[in-house]
């Protein structure tokens, strides 16, 4: 530890009250038992992540080489990105949603998905407003409403009701006070998927209610077995109620490059600039550039990482029928959501499996309560290493 200067006593260090009010971050101490099993030198096969582990189209990154030597790109971007980028994923979404954004207006380009999540919340939550937030449910939602001294409504997504909300049970009180609601289809964790009827229910409860929807779209492009997700947007009227959340980390292999976009609501995406103007200077000008030649190029690299999830998907559940670890098959994502056995909880089952079988998986509690009874698995190993998993697993005889 530093010592103070000779004469100079040291100062105190006094936090701000918000930083009190961030929720523990419930995976840290995953990774930190993760990391003690490989110390101790364990083949761990970690399946915990939601890291994707490809890396990114090689044109991609040849792109952003080229553009890197650019000397216009040395410059401060302008504040809200360049408009190629703007235009690229409007263009995007027009081939593969059917949806026409206006490429100044609806779209916003953000730092990554997380930042854009964290931050809607403190756009339009003042301290005590409240929040509708999924349950099971990316914690990070949960961050940004504390950062914005808000409150949480959870909505429980249960297996009965394909774990989609059922707006019919939230309270009269509730629908009165919340200002904004998350959604996340395809789903982390429950790897669900949502179908336009869904969205257009969705639209009509958020317009009944005043409620600004952030439909959260990570793993828009990731369906199975002929499935194309659903955006959001492609609902009529869901401009007028909302934003949609894409980012190019799980399309595209660039979850270390943070490049994604708000789209929809043009008051929404004003604030969103207006926020990121005080705080950021937008992108890396080569990033930006990169992230336009993913968008327009040709898509087969994100048709081949598909059938790469789809192919690994079913190796799992090929392995984990002959365990005899029933469940659903995803339809979505890159996450398979299992049930525990008899005799555990969430977390002392992935415990369990740490210890005895060097696989690290994610308790279901840590998405929220909703998420008891179950743990997550990526999708995120070569089929090999998922077969050794199972395998390991079911020399334990749980099933």
């Amino acid at each position: 530890m530093s010592q103070p200067e000779k004469g100079y006593p040291s100062i105190t260090v006094e936090p701000a009250d918000i930083m009190g009010r961030l929720p523990k971050q419930f995976f840290a101490t995953l990774v930190q038992n993760v990391g003690k099993q490989v110390a101790a030198g364990h083949d761990v096969i970690n399946l915990g992540q939601g890291n994707p582990d490809r890396p990114t189209p090689i044109h991609i990154v040849e792109a952003a080489q080229k553009a890197v030597a650019n000397p216009q790109y040395h410059k401060y971007s302008p504040f809200s990105g360049h408009a190629f980028l703007k235009e690229a994923v409007a263009q995007r979404y027009l081939e593969d949603y059917g949806v026409t954004l206006d490429p100044e207006k609806e779209v916003a380009i953000l730092f990554g998905g997380k930042t854009g999540l964290v931050q809607i919340s403190q756009i339009l939550l003042n301290p005590g407003d409240l929040c509708l937030v999924p349950n099971p449910g990316y914690p990070d939602y949960w961050s940004g409403v504390a950062l914005a001294g808000g409150e949480m409504s959870f909505l429980p997504l249960r297996e009965e009701h394909h774990y989609l909300p059922d707006y019919t049970a939230i309270s009269a009180a509730d629908k009165a006070r919340a200002k904004l609601m998350f959604l996340n289809y395809p789903n982390n964790p429950t790897s669900a998927t949502a179908p336009l009827s869904f969205y257009e229910d969705t639209v009509k409860f958020a317009a009944e209610n005043n409620i600004v929807v952030a439909s959260d779209f990570a793993y828009g492009a990731i369906g199975f077995d002929g499935h194309r997700p659903v955006s959001f947007l492609e609902a009529s009227g869901a401009k007028e109620v909302g934003i949609e959340y894409y980012t190019m980390s799980k399309t595209y292999n660039m979850a270390g490059w943070r490049v994604a976009f708000a789209l929809g609501n043009e008051k929404i995406i004003s604030l969103i600039n207006q926020l990121q103007d005080h705080i950021y200077v937008s992108l890396f000008g080569a990033v930006q550039e990169a992230a336009q030649i993913a968008l327009t190029s040709s898509q087969q690299n994100v048709a081949d990482l598909v059938a790469l999830y789809e192919s690994r998907r079913n190796a799992l559940y090929g392995a984990l029928s002959e365990i005899g670890w029933d469940a659903s098959k995803p339809k979505g994502s890159f996450f398979a959501w299992l049930p525990v056995p008899q005799g555990y909880d969430s977390s002392s089952f992935a415990e369990l499996l740490l210890d005895k079988a060097k696989v690290a998986v994610a308790p279901g509690v840590g998405f929220g309560s909703h998420g008891e009874g179950f743990v997550r698995l990526g999708l995120l190993s070569d089929e090999e290493r998922l077969r050794e998993a199972v395998y390991r697993i079911g020399k334990l005889s749980l099933f």
